[in-house]
């Protein structure tokens, strides 16, 4: 495994997710690079535990978040819903899907949260494990009136434990901080 500087760290944005890595990898580019730092990993084949021995080899021995392509499960295919079962629990989502937006104010991707919880629907214990699952939104350039299409082949993970703190992802400097 290739040694990283000291201070390293993987923290790219949401819209960086999609329109770069996301992007890249439903373009099928050659950009080999992207599968060192975000594997394809189906990640409803194991426990929320062990999603961090399974990251990007650039993205070893990150503490906080862990990212991983999904492949679109067979049942996905057929019209059917995803399984989101594990061993020993399932992944369920919260809220409504949210659109990401591009700083220019295009919509690019949606983005989808879950919580896992341990045990089988409806008895499960919430756990601290959350993840935001992305899909990229893709429109034709050559023709600016095209219709957006929501793209499924790929989603990608962002997996974390839950901090406490509000501000788990965001490094930037608070207004007070920066004054």
């Amino acid at each position: 495994m290739e040694e990283m500087p000291p201070g390293y760290r993987f923290y790219p944005t949401e819209e960086e997710l999609i329109s770069f890595y996301l992007h890249h990898k439903l373009q099928d580019t050659n950009f080999v690079n992207v599968n060192r730092v975000i594997p394809l990993l189906d990640v409803y084949r194991f426990e929320p535990s062990q999603l961090p021995r399974h990251c990007g080899e650039l993205c070893h021995g990150d503490p906080e978040q862990w990212f991983f392509f999904v492949p679109r499960q067979e049942r996905e295919v057929r019209g059917g819903k995803p399984s989101r079962m594990t061993a020993s629990g399932y992944w369920k989502a919260t809220g409504s899907p949210s659109y990401v937006h591009s700083s220019d104010g295009r919509v690019i991707g949606v983005k989808k949260s879950m919580v896992f919880y341990k045990g089988r629907v409806p008895n499960g214990t919430k756990t601290k494990w959350k993840m935001n699952e992305y899909r990229a939104i893709f429109r034709d350039d050559d023709m600016p009136t095209s219709v957006p299409k929501l793209r499924h082949e790929v989603s990608l993970c962002r997996v974390y434990v839950v901090s406490g703190s509000s501000r788990a992802f965001d490094r930037r400097p608070t207004a007070m901080e920066a004054s």
